[in-house]
């Protein structure tokens, strides 16, 4: 795990994107696991900017997300289909065939599930996965005390979840109560990870996730295990971690071959 500090969401969202732009120019057709909520929005805006004035090419990336709400169709606002056309799909040229997102409408959730992990594997498995954390420290809908080993299912939303996402909805009472979310087993098989955090209300997830043990009351700490798991921060969100100095020293003095990793 490494954690890379910087002295806004602007800024660390630049630098994530520079390391998404560096595999997608390397392997064109990678796989990216895509993650919505207001916290990708930068690094989304940073890769279509990318695309447009620097010729970065998505035409052959193919790409799953992270969750859907339950009973929402693609076309309602607050949708994540939604979220991801106006926020990513419709700024690159990713081939709508290569694009796949759990269905908040499937007949059969199990079912579809199991297929979901499916289309995964057959694609060779997600190259890089982005990340946000909530609050409680759970990454995709994988509430705490998800299963550490946990795949694509259905997941029943807290009530500090329900309440964080109800700024997406009308009323707070819009809010599903169930979602289809990749499982935390599902995630850490991506072969990088990405995960982006911003503000003071993120801190101490992260100190958790970071510093903390391992355990499934924080999710997120199980990245600790991951293998090239990267950690982008605002100064706010890096306020409660103990390292601070140390991970700052780390990014800053890298060798120049592993800049933009």
């Amino acid at each position: 795990m490494e954690v890379i500090i910087t002295a806004d969401p602007s800024s660390a969202s630049r630098v994530a994107a520079r390391r998404i732009a560096r595999l997608v120019r390397t392997k064109p057709d990678a796989v990216l696991g895509l993650a919505t909520g207001s916290t990708p929005v930068g690094l989304y805006t940073e890769l279509i900017r990318m695309h447009r004035e620097e010729g970065l090419d998505f035409s052959s990336v193919r790409t799953f997300n992270l969750d859907e709400y339950l009973g929402l169709a693609p076309d309602y606002p607050a949708s994540y289909h939604r979220f991801m056309e106006e926020n990513f799909f419709r700024g690159v040229n990713i081939p709508r065939e290569n694009i796949l997102l759990p269905n908040g409408l499937a007949s059969d959730v199990p079912a579809h599930c199991g297929a979901y992990e499916q289309e995964i594997r057959e694609a060779g498995g997600i190259d890089l996965q982005i990340l946000g954390i909530g609050s409680d420290g759970h990454i995709g809908f994988n509430e705490p005390g998800s299963s550490l080993a946990s795949r694509t299912r259905i997941k029943t939303l807290t009530p500090s979840t329900r309440q964080d996402n109800a700024r997406f909805f009308n009323k707070p009472e819009d809010v599903p109560y169930h979602v289809i979310t990749m499982g935390i087993g599902t995630i850490m098989e991506s072969r990088s990870i990405v995960l982006l955090a911003f503000g003071a209300g993120k801190s101490m997830a992260v100190a958790g996730a970071v510093e903390g043990a391992l355990s499934a009351s924080n999710p997120a700490s199980i990245l600790q295990l991951h293998p090239d798991a990267k950690i982008y921060l605002d100064e706010h969100a890096s306020s409660d971690l103990k390292r601070v100095d140390y991970y700052k020293w780390v990014f800053q003095n890298k060798p120049a071959w592993q800049a933009d990793s």
